[in-house]
């Protein structure tokens, strides 16, 4: 094997002794074994990279022992077979951070520059080319695929039809040379090397070692997949190296335990959804639940919605978003009357409580709950936006006014959930409840606690996870020290079971008539028999 560095795509420079950075013999094919493992480091000057803005390839030639790949070579290998590939990949670069302190005057001097940076590139970006930075890949591993199978000339695979793991065939014998396979698979982005004036000299970790067939398809597929995904929008960039990095760093066992923990997260997930629908689709009866929560949760739907609009986020995670704003929407309508109101220049939309919420003690406290939470939540949301405003940079006051926001609903959403235990406290019954989605979500919650402490995250969304926990225990223990009354409307807006009222004169008034004469004579028919005894 033999290894060359050089500045063209294709290498033909054999006496070049300065391009040739690594030479193995003896290296057995399909043979897996500690000799089948080779390893070898390199330094390389940058000097090339930054004066002539050159890519550089690395040339990777195998040849039977004691032969080489020189054509001019007594000693030439008609047999011998070759791979390039690119080792410096150029990469665009980095956007400059539009966010900028909107009350004036950063903090640093680093802010400064980066908002003279902002003024003075941002005026035609869209018109302007992006500028392209080249990143050095520290390591590179060279596989040898181990494949004996026989393939038809005319229908290959589509893997090794084309493009970059085209099989080499020689057209004289109708056989193919071994597949020469770079790995990436596990070259994150965060990896690789920014090229600059900075750098004095670039390290290169090299690997030669054999791969399975099955292995090395699959290293493939997934690639593909991850193509795949970023192309229809539903992966980000930075995703695929996300998911690799917990294979690489994290436990097995916990990994298993994880993966099976998400399957019955997301079955979970499905069942709440349907319950919830359920629930609200049936529901006839507005007694005992509180539709200011509703209505709030709608307007936080809406905010989180319209942040990740303000944040190019995934379009799949903002459709799913937005299908979850129609939803609240329509529980609004079945928690309250809409209409519409013509009397206007513009059409407005007018809410109405419902009768089975306004007649009872519900709306009263609702309204009383509500009151409260709101001086809280307002003093909290204010606090915040002018540290927000005050400490963070931000896009606009646009951006200042969704962030703010969204970080609110984010950290103090819970408090939504309140007045409902403050209208169960009242009542003194929790049988209007949509218990069945409220467990499922109580057991996501369960779930989100095991992922609090095996993945990564902010530590507001850890405190995020317990505090749901708090209030579904309270729920639970409104539950235990509440009865259920059976004779109160249930969850689906029915009742248990009713009394009959008997008409008079009827055949059921007849027939409980004589059936409470017949009762009447025998008990005195007891009575004398007892008193002649």
């Amino acid at each position: 094997m033999w290894l060359y560095l050089s500045e063209e795509p294709s290498f033909t420079d054999f006496s070049n002794e300065k391009a040739l950075f690594w030479h193995e013999t003896n290296f057995p094919y399909a043979t897996w074994g500690p000799n089948a493992i080779r390893h070898h480091h390199i330094v390389y000057d940058p000097s090339k990279i930054l004066s002539q803005n050159a890519t550089i390839y690395a040339h990777t030639f195998f040849s039977r022992s004691g032969y080489t790949p020189d054509p001019n070579d007594p000693e030439y290998d008609p047999w011998s077979f070759s791979k390039s590939h690119e080792i410096v990949k150029y990469l665009p670069k980095p956007k400059v951070d539009k966010r900028k302190s909107l009350l004036g005057g950063g903090n640093d001097d680093q802010s400064s520059l980066d908002l003279l940076a902002t003024s003075e590139t941002d005026i035609n970006e869209e018109d302007v080319a992006p500028v392209f930075v080249p990143y050095w890949k520290p390591n590179i591993t060279i596989n040898l695929v181990e494949d004996f199978s026989r393939y038809s000339r005319n229908a290959l695979p589509p893997h090794i039809a084309d493009g970059n793991n085209k099989l080499i065939i020689d057209h004289r014998t109708g056989n193919y040379f071994p597949m020469i396979f770079y790995n990436e698979f596990w070259l994150l982005r965060d990896k690789l090397v920014a090229v600059n004036e900075t750098v004095k000299e670039l390290k290169l970790d090299l690997e030669l070692s054999p791969i399975g067939l099955t292995k090395w398809q699959l290293f493939l597929q997934m690639d593909q997949s991850f193509q795949i995904h970023r192309s229809y929008g539903s992966m980000a960039e930075g995703e695929a190296d996300e998911l690799k990095r917990v294979f690489l760093e994290g436990n097995p066992y916990l990994l298993i335990i994880t993966m099976f923990v998400s399957v019955l997260h997301t079955i979970f997930d499905v069942l709440a959804f349907k319950n919830d629908i359920q629930f609200w689709n049936k529901n006839k009866s507005m007694e005992g639940l509180s539709a200011k929560s509703v209505v709030v949760n709608f307007i936080c739907q809406v905010i989180v919605f319209l942040y990740l609009l303000d944040n190019e986020t995934s379009w799949m995670i903002i459709a799913s978003t937005g299908v979850g704003c129609c939803i609240e929407f329509w529980k609004i309508g079945k928690a309250m009357h809409i209409e519409i109101d013509r009397s206007h220049w513009f059409p407005l939309l007018r809410f109405r409580d419902r009768e089975s919420y306004a007649r009872n003690k519900t709306k009263e406290y609702d309204d009383l709950a509500m009151k409260y939470l709101s001086y809280l939540l307002f003093f909290l949301v204010i606090c915040f936006s002018i540290y927000s405003l005050m400490y963070e940079r931000h896009k606009s006051w646009y951006s200042w006014i969704l962030s703010s926001c969204t970080s609110c609903v984010y950290m103090f959403g819970f408090i939504m959930m309140c007045p409902q235990l403050f209208i169960n406290y009242k009542l003194k019954s929790v049988a209007h409840l949509p218990w069945r989605q409220m467990t499922y979500k109580f057991l996501n919650t369960i779930i989100d606690d095991l992922f609090a402490f095996v993945i990564k995250m902010p530590a507001l969304h850890r405190l995020s996870v317990f505090r749901d926990d708090v209030i579904f225990l309270i729920y639970l223990y409104q539950r235990w020290i509440y009865p259920v009354d059976k004779s109160r409307i249930n969850e689906f807006g029915f009742g248990g079971e009713p009394s009959k009222e008997v008409v008079p004169g009827s055949s059921q008034d007849a027939a409980g008539a004589s059936g409470s004469s017949e009762q009447l004579s025998t008990v005195s028919d007891k009575l004398e028999s007892k008193k002649s005894k």
